[in-house]
């Protein structure tokens, strides 16, 4: 049944759809905002592609594992919802690449893999690599206009050898994508504008070097909480039920309706009436409940494509491995030369707090697959953690074999980036703004990262409330029906 008292008034009613660290943010905010808040989750779980979980007794991350910290929201939600004391820099910042065979030290003095100073790059580049690299000096200005693929504009520059040695797995581990397919503009707009700035590559690095040499930023570059930043979903939404919000998990939602001034919004068990809707879904359900009211936001929305990958994390006796790895937090695998594996986190020297919780054992995960690699995930379990721990000991001489394993799979886990993205995101909000008390958020927009997504569910909540309580409404209209 619908319920509505009316002639009461009352504070308006969001329904969030969508129970991500994105949704869950929108959420927070909108309750701050003076709104009353539902959110709907589809699945059984909150916080999308955060998860924590254990492996031989040991908390992990088996999804995200850290937040950029020099964007402050998800740190600032961390200590808004409780979680400060529990926020960690890495205990390194030092990492490995697995090049031609041999791990080197990453190299220092670039960005996203573009140097400043080629000679950083010597011991990664042959020597025909780096010479190429010279040519940026002399070559004409590369035009970017609008906007370009990463890896074409920084090959026409610097050459392949850059792109598919540091660039690719630099940034297709964010991505999990193509760089000869990925958008300059959205995935490294500071390269972007020194693109469009500077005939020579090499010159426009060195400024935003220099420039970020004066900012003197300080602290650390990357954040992680104690226990995993997947217990960060459960502490918003404990903070989102203390301040009154309702939130339901296993509840999908089949339909979105707008009509007489309200929206409607339709699951297996009830209706829930409401002041304004904030999507926080990814782009697919997104696409499939925009369908009716605004047919061009869902066209744009399902030609947003998605990668999926693995993540194997497994544990070892302490004492069998700690001899034998690598110093550092792991290392980075250029695609280029056909390994299986993307890259590899040695756990517990990354996180303090996994080895305060686990000192006898060594944890460490790999990674596999990216966009348009994604055979890969149809191997079984056991497939893929031999072939991880035959990539390990082919990069590290790691011969052990662990005393737990565990798979978990992210099937369209991180939307693709490609050339025009962000004009494709503007057109989505074009036609969204259209509809009165209507906002999306989440990964498929703004950034795949963490704190981009939570900066993306707080925009929404901010316009939304900014529009829907300019117009103050007459109800109580909460619409619910069973289940309840």
């Amino acid at each position: 049944m619908n319920g509505t008292d009316t002639g009461t008034r009352s504070a308006p009613h969001v329904v969030v759809v969508g129970g991500g660290i994105s949704g869950l943010a929108a959420a927070h905010r909108l309750l701050a905002r003076g709104t009353r808040v539902t959110v709907l989750e589809a699945t059984e779980r909150l916080g999308g592609k955060l998860l924590a979980g254990r492996i031989a007794g040991a908390p992990v991350d088996l999804g995200a594992e850290s937040m950029l910290a020099r964007r402050p929201e998800a740190v600032d939600l961390a200590r808004a919802v409780g979680l400060g004391d529990r926020l960690q820099p890495p205990s390194t910042a030092t990492a490995s690449l697995w090049n031609r065979g041999v791990l080197t030290p990453m190299p220092k003095g670039h960005v996203m893999g573009v140097p400043g100073d080629p000679s950083v790059l010597s011991g990664v580049l042959s020597a025909e690599g780096l010479a190429r690299i010279e040519q940026d000096r002399t070559l004409p200005r590369t035009e970017v206009g609008d906007d370009m693929a990463i890896g074409e504009y920084v090959a026409a520059r610097l050459g392949r050898e850059v792109v598919d040695r540091l660039v690719e797995p630099l940034l297709g581990g964010v991505y999990a994508g193509d760089v000869y397919r990925t958008s300059l503009r959205a995935a490294v707009p500071t390269l972007y504008d020194a693109a469009a700035s500077y005939d020579s590559l090499l010159d426009g690095v060195r400024e935003l070097q220099r420039r970020a040499g004066a900012q003197q930023r300080t602290g650390p570059v990357f954040m992680g909480i104690d226990g995993g930043i997947g217990t960060l979903p459960d502490a918003v939404a404990d903070a989102v039920r203390a301040q009154g919000g309702r939130i339901r998990t296993g509840t999908p939602v089949r339909g979105l309706a707008r009509r007489e001034g309200r929206w409607f919004v339709r699951t297996d068990a009830a209706t829930y009436e409401a002041d304004g809707v904030v999507l926080a879904a990814p782009a697919g359900p997104a696409s499939r409940l925009l369908v009716g009211e605004s047919p061009s936001a869902a066209a744009e929305l399902a030609g947003v494509e998605y990668a999926s990958m693995a993540l194997v994390t497994m544990a070892f006796a302490g004492a069998d491995v700690a001899d034998v790895l690598p110093r550092g937090s792991g290392f980075l695998v250029p695609p280029v030369d056909g390994h299986t594996i993307k890259a590899s986190t040695f756990s517990s020297r990354k996180w303090g707090w996994v080895n305060e919780h686990a000192p006898d054992l060594f944890v460490l995960r790999t990674s596999v697959g990216r966009y348009g690699e994604e055979e890969h995930l149809h191997r079984d379990d056991a497939d893929l953690v031999d072939v991880s721990l035959r990539d390990l000991g082919a990069a590290t001489g790691l011969a052990a074999r662990p005393v737990e394993t565990r798979v978990t799979r992210w099937t369209g886990g991180l939307p693709q980036y490609p050339v025009g993205h962000l004009d494709r995101v503007a057109r989505i909000r074009e036609a969204v703004a259209k509809l009165p008390g209507l906002r999306v958020c989440g990964a498929a927009y703004d950034g795949v990262g963490i704190p981009a997504c939570v900066g993306s569910g707080w925009r929404a909540a901010a316009e939304i409330t900014e529009e829907i309580l300019a117009t103050p409404t007459l109800v109580e209209g909460t619409a619910e029906g069973t289940g309840q």
